[in-house]
């Protein structure tokens, strides 16, 4: 395939807004061509690390709300292989949790609770 074909496919379908699927796969087309997919996993696995460590519960909504979407956000990092182990995941997860968690979160810690991710969460 000739790179003129190649910027032919990405000046006739620019995104713009409302076809994102289709910009993406013919993005992918062209970067997987000049072997730079890397590019867009990078910013996907940067995106996907940020929002979990920067996710916090608000006081006063619901933990189990909460904790699904910490669940969420960690399926996505195991899909991604970041590769954090469950001590890290519960770490984060008890950093997530308002002021008004924290006799839970030193208890956790004192008495050295061993739980997973999911019992933490229920």
């Amino acid at each position: 395939m000739s790179k003129n074909l190649l910027t032919m496919i990405l000046e006739t379908n620019k995104f713009n807004g409302t076809n994102y699927n289709d910009w993406l796969r013919n993005l992918r087309i062209v970067l997987d061509f000049e072997n730079q997919t890397y590019v867009l996993d990078r910013h996907i696995r940067y995106a996907a690390t940020k929002a979990f460590f920067d996710t916090k519960m608000t006081e006063g909504s619901s933990v189990r709300e909460h904790g699904i979407k910490m669940l969420s956000l960690m399926e996505k990092l195991e899909d991604l292989q970041v590769g954090l182990d469950n001590d890290t995941y519960i770490d984060v997860i008890l950093q997530s949790l308002p002021p008004s968690y924290n006799p839970f979160v030193v208890n956790y810690n004192m008495n050295g609770l061993e739980k997973s991710i999911n019992e933490l969460i229920n």
